[in-house]
């Protein structure tokens, strides 16, 4: 507990004394939420069109592509200087790599909690989701494991890698496959059932399917499907894509567990262990 107090104050001034890191985050998020609000003005409440239910979800999607892959590789060069600091100090036995692990993904929920409250406020007023408490906090708390998971994730391809540059390399190739088999480019039923399995170790397949059941999942408004049929909102989610509104529980409890994997993951990893 002591050295992860010394450590947790540590992080602390660190990214204090960082501010172009954070500023650089919180910038890039508000521009995007300004960007996606007016791409995608009032387009969360319209359901009576499959195209419009389609944009809506596209803009969920798109938050996980940009935001997200943002965040894990701002943080992958802070990492990389932290870490020389951490191999001379670890050498000098002044902590394990536990506590240093454990500050090094505390100091981060709080300005993770700011960047997803301020992306999360503006997008959904903009986009005019129906305004009720539930669905609110479902899309804030998807928000929030989102940006947490991917920064997570920057940071361990750090711990796997020799440097920043090679992390960044090796982490992008995992984005595109993860968007890839995240359901809505392709929807999980078309998916063939010899790569199904990786829809299920996709991170974003788990967020994506949360952030669409919690807004539309038991919607049971009528809507107008492209080929000129009818059929609830619900229904419509559960036949094309395979989303069901009882499966949130799951949904929440996966992403939870993404997030503990990846920071763990961080003072497990160590590219220097052969």
């Amino acid at each position: 507990m002591v050295q992860t107090r010394a450590c947790l104050w540590k992080q602390n001034l660190s990214y204090w004394r960082n501010p172009e890191y954070n500023a650089i985050r919180f910038f890039f998020t508000l521009v995007t939420s300004l960007m996606f609000g007016t791409i995608f003005w009032r387009i969360g409440g319209k359901t009576g069109k499959q195209q419009d239910l389609m944009n809506a979800m596209g803009s969920m999607f798109a938050v996980v592509l940009f935001i997200g892959m943002n965040n894990a590789t701002t943080v992958q060069p802070v990492v990389d200087v932290e870490r020389t600091v951490f191999y001379r100090e670890k050498a000098a036995g002044m902590y394990s790599a536990l506590p240093y692990a454990f500050a090094q993904v505390l100091i981060e929920i709080p300005y993770v909690f700011l960047q997803a409250l301020l992306y999360g406020v503006s997008v959904y007023a903009m986009m005019d989701f129906k305004w009720q408490a539930a669905k609110f906090f479902w899309f804030l708390f998807f928000m929030i494991f989102i940006f947490l998971y991917y920064t997570f994730y920057g940071m361990m391809v750090v711990s796997l890698t020799p440097n920043a540059h090679i992390a960044t390399i090796v982490s992008s190739a995992f984005y595109s496959i993860w968007m890839l088999f995240c359901g809505f480019l392709i929807p999980r039923k078309k998916i063939p059932v010899w790569w199904r399995w990786y829809y299920w170790g996709s991170p974003v397949a788990w967020t994506l399917y949360g952030l669409i059941v919690s807004q539309y999942g038991d919607v049971t408004d009528q809507m107008s499907r492209a080929d000129g049929t009818t059929e609830t909102v619900k229904e419509f989610l559960r036949n094309y894509f395979g989303f069901r509104h009882s499966f949130l529980g799951a949904t929440t409890g996966v992403t939870v567990g993404w997030s503990i994997l990846f920071a763990f993951a961080i003072k497990t990893l160590n590219f220097q262990n052969r």
